[in-house]
């Protein structure tokens, strides 16, 4: 974790390499990247901006996150998963977002099977955890090379597909993970680890 020491600026902390020096970067890095989160809600968010970067950097998703916040209904799952052919339109003119038709169609649909996984298991966090060794988040702290994905996000990202859910392979489910604090893929050399 950062350092208490308050004559020390989080400028003068190492970071991860990809955090680079955007500050709205460095800022998810700081204070997002690799937390655990058991909020489902939070999980839904980061599905669907997770599922909206296929293809992208994830800093173009961070930059439209609050568009995103807007255009999906504060991430209220059942609120999205009610979504029409109407409300694909508007976001389909929502300039806050990426205009991907598939893109929208699949939050929409994934919605509704979060919903399912909430039902089936009391919660989308206690579906996740239960593919985790002990049902524990992992710590991983590498020296270089952090993977893009797992044998455990290939299971979750299959077992998912099977399910129907889309925009959700092994690697955006690895970030997935690492956005929620499922795996602590910071860096041995960072700060904020």
């Amino acid at each position: 974790m950062a350092t208490s020491d308050s004559r020390l600026s989080t400028s003068d902390l190492k970071r991860c390499s990809w955090a680079g020096t955007d500050p709205l970067y460095m800022e998810y890095h700081d204070k997002e990247w690799g937390k655990e989160v058991h909020d489902d809600k939070t999980l839904f968010e980061f599905l669907i901006l997770e599922s909206a970067q296929a293809g992208l950097s994830w800093i173009t998703i961070l930059r439209r996150r609050e568009g995103y916040r807007k255009a999906f209904a504060g991430f209220d799952v059942k609120k999205v998963a009610a979504f029409t052919d109407e409300d694909v339109e508007h976001l389909m003119q929502d300039t806050g977002i990426i205009r991907n038709r598939l893109k929208i169609l699949a939050a929409i649909s994934n919605a509704r099977l979060f919903i399912k996984i909430q039902e089936e298991f009391g919660s989308f966090d206690k579906y996740l955890y239960g593919f985790m060794p002990d049902g524990m988040s992992l710590i991983n702290h590498p020296e270089r090379n952090i993977p893009a994905s797992t044998p455990i996000s290939d299971a979750i990202s299959k077992d998912m597909k099977k399910r129907g859910f889309k925009f959700f392979g092994t690697t955006i489910c690895y970030a997935h993970m690492q956005a929620t604090g499922m795996v602590n893929d910071h860096l041995a050399s960072c700060d904020f680890r």
